[in-house]
């Protein structure tokens, strides 16, 4: 069921979380499903690289500090992928430096959203950068 604030056109967008924090993916994952966006989580980047090619996300999240394969690591990959490098990659981090958003941008990424988020930031930065995904 839709509520006015949704829009019929976000069901077919999935959208990709990756952090290793449960209480972001929980979230996250609360706030773009009351959207009406379909969200798949990850715990690392491996997992979500695992996970790409089944789900096709139009737009990902990615934690910067996770074990195994960081954010940093996880976005250059996914930018350098045939398939996934035109996909929109936010960075996610509860630090805001100057440092930590330059190094995102020598990765690709896309947007630099800091943590903790709010809903409105949220879905302001999915509706910017899935603006041209959606039907008109």
């Amino acid at each position: 069921m839709t509520t006015p604030a949704e829009s019929p056109d976000n069901v077919s967008l999935k959208i990709m979380v990756i952090d290793d924090s449960s209480t972001i993916r929980r979230s996250a994952e609360i706030f773009l499903g009351q959207a009406g966006y379909q969200v798949v989580l990850a715990e690392d980047g491996f997992d979500a690289l695992a996970k790409m090619n089944d789900f096709k996300p139009a737009l990902i999240f990615c934690d910067i500090l996770m074990p195994r394969l960081d954010g940093y690591q996880t976005c250059a990959l996914i930018k350098k992928s045939v398939k996934f490098h035109a996909t929109p990659v936010i960075m996610l981090s509860s630090k805001d430096g100057l440092f930590d958003r330059a190094r995102g941008a020598i990765v690709g990424s896309d947007a630099y959203l800091t943590k903790p988020f709010t809903k409105d930031s949220l879905l302001k930065t999915v509706r910017e950068y899935t603006a041209s995904s959606q039907p008109k």
